[in-house]
């Protein structure tokens, strides 16, 4: 028995008499949240390891160039879609997303550049890791004076100008990095950061995707995507490489993204030990234009003796109260109603969820504002032990092996060892015995101050 509270066992027990399903019982084990499909980094033509991935079931086309990728460009459409900025758009205080607009191109410019391999001088080899603390980023490009007043805050040990923007890929819009991989790639994931394959393919015109993003969408290794900005383009997927920053499923040339109407160096990646990092999101917004904005990031761990990927950021404290009976009832309630509804990747309700979107939209009937990606929710409050959960609770797993320790999937949990989630395609929003195995990444209690400073972006 893991011991639900007292004043909400009775509201529990009616909810899991309308939720519980005849064929669940305590012989049933627990399912694997996400299959497999990759044992190791998947690369276009080769894997870091003796595996070669798998999508779909099919194995990764084998071989190929390494240098001098194709892009196609189709003919281009009436209306090319605009470049969205990662962040919320908070920087004016309306909350509302900050759009960039999208010169138009004439047809004959589209077509010129169609079909013509992108060439670059070789990826410089990895020299060591940098943490992905926080990232700036603005509507435009950003100044030399601006990237060296960031540069020269103290406790900066790095900062990289970046592009960085949501951009329609396959038709769904995506956050993805423009790059130069030579000096970007120490800021990604440990496991993507040493594929010099992985950031020469890149710097040869192809995309990086996130293990998710590529399992999740179904794309192949190899494949051409459809990537809608100032102009269509069709780029290939070069490799499942997670970059380890939450929420960011793709990576790109710093010339691809530009290219497709993100500004010049609208971005900064910025590294700084973690005890620093809430001082830094002040002073740092004190040194930027009208416009810009700074995020702290939710990344994948590659520091000893760093923050633990599940419970609250550093610099924040967890008082200030967790949710209410009442909130935690609609919240239940909330995420109760949507059982049976389908996943769908990115989606956030009311009729279709992924695992994240589910949540989100779960606590925001209870009034609750939560951030919209697992590994930024699973920072929204403190960490509680298997042995004290509580419905309401969180659950969070690693289920990419391309990134080890990064948050990709999280559940409600309803009490009595049953949780709810949107697992992954093809299945709908479900009720299932909760489950602690090795993917297991730990549970946190909702503290509804501490998520709303995530949902806003810690501005």
């Amino acid at each position: 028995m893991l011991g639900p509270m007292h004043s909400l066992a009775d509201a529990v027990r009616r909810l899991w008499r309308r939720v519980a399903h005849p064929a669940f019982g305590s012989s049933v084990k627990p399912r694997r949240l996400v299959p497999v499909l990759v044992s190791v980094l998947a690369v276009a033509g080769t894997a870091t390891g003796a595996v070669l991935a798998t999508v779909g079931g099919k194995p990764a086309a084998a071989g190929g160039p390494s240098v001098g990728v194709p892009r196609t460009s189709p003919a281009p459409a009436k209306s090319a879609a605009p470049v969205v900025p990662m962040l919320g758009g908070n920087a004016d205080g309306s909350g509302k997303p900050i759009t960039v607009p999208v010169a138009r191109v004439s047809a004959s410019a589209s077509a010129s550049t169609s079909a013509q391999p992108v060439t670059h001088l070789p990826v410089a080899p990895l020299r060591g890791l940098k943490q992905a603390d926080l990232l700036v980023v603005a509507p435009f490009s950003l100044s030399r004076g601006v990237l060296a007043a960031v540069a020269g805050q103290p406790g900066v040990t790095g900062a990289e100008p970046i592009e960085a923007a949501k951009i329609k890929i396959n038709g769904a819009y995506t956050a993805v990095l423009g790059v130069n991989p030579s000096s970007f790639r120490g800021y990604a994931a440990p496991s993507t950061a040493a594929s010099s394959k992985l950031w020469q393919d890149v710097a040869d015109g192809g995309v990086a995707v996130s293990y998710t993003m590529g399992t999740l969408d179904k794309l192949s290794l190899g494949g051409l995507v459809t990537v809608a900005g100032r102009r269509l383009e069709r780029l290939p997927v070069v490799a499942f490489g997670t970059v380890g920053i939450g929420g960011v499923d793709a990576v790109m040339a710093d010339a691809v993204a530009r290219s497709l109407g993100v500004p010049a160096g609208n971005a900064i990646v910025v590294s700084a030990p973690p005890d620093r990092v809430a001082s830094l999101v002040a002073r740092i917004k004190a040194v930027l234009p009208p416009g810009a904005a700074v995020e702290a990031l939710v990344t994948e761990v590659t520091r000893p003796g760093g923050p633990p990927p599940v419970g609250t950021i550093p610099g924040i404290s967890v008082s200030g109260g967790a949710m209410t009976a009442a909130q935690l009832t609609a919240t239940l309630r909330a995420a109760e109603s949507r059982r049976g509804l389908p996943y769908v990747w990115g989606a956030a309700g009311p009729s279709s969820f992924d695992c994240s979107g589910l949540v989100q939209w779960s606590y925001a009937q209870a009034g609750v504002s939560m951030p919209r990606v697992a590994a930024d929710q699973a920072r929204a409050g403190a960490a509680v032990p298997v042995t004290q959960l509580q419905p309401g609770d969180l659950l969070f797993y690693h289920t990419d092996p391309t990134a080890p320790g990064y948050i990709s999937h999280v559940a409600i949990y309803l009490g009595n060892g049953w949780m709810i989630q949107a697992p992954q395609p093809g299945l709908d929003v479900e009720v299932v015995p909760a489950s602690f195995d090795s993917q297991f990444a730990g549970a946190i209690r909702v503290y509804p101050r501490i998520a709303a400073a995530l949902a806003g972006g810690l501005a």
